[in-house]
């Protein structure tokens, strides 16, 4: 398993962020500190849902960086679905 500090995980919520920002088209949450936040939401999200489908732990980096931009798209369309009402 993948042991990672606060900045690591800020890091891997950067880059979350940053790639999910090119999947989700819209106008919430753009530049580096909404991206990193929206990252680090989608590692928590991303890391629940992975959970919930039966994978134990996330192993290595890019596991954790393809976690974490698979729930940082479920957040951005929340957000994106939030900012339409």
């Amino acid at each position: 398993m993948l042991e990672m500090s606060w900045l690591g995980w800020i890091v891997v919520g950067f880059f979350a962020g940053a790639i999910s920002g090119a999947f989700v088209k819209g106008r919430t949450a753009r530049g580096c500190l909404p991206n990193i936040v929206v990252g680090i939401l989608g590692g928590l999200v991303g890391g629940w849902l992975a959970q919930q489908m039966g994978f134990s732990e996330v192993q290595g980096f890019i596991a954790a960086v393809v976690v974490a931009v698979f729930g940082a798209i479920v957040v951005r369309l929340v957000l994106n679905a939030l900012s339409e009402t």
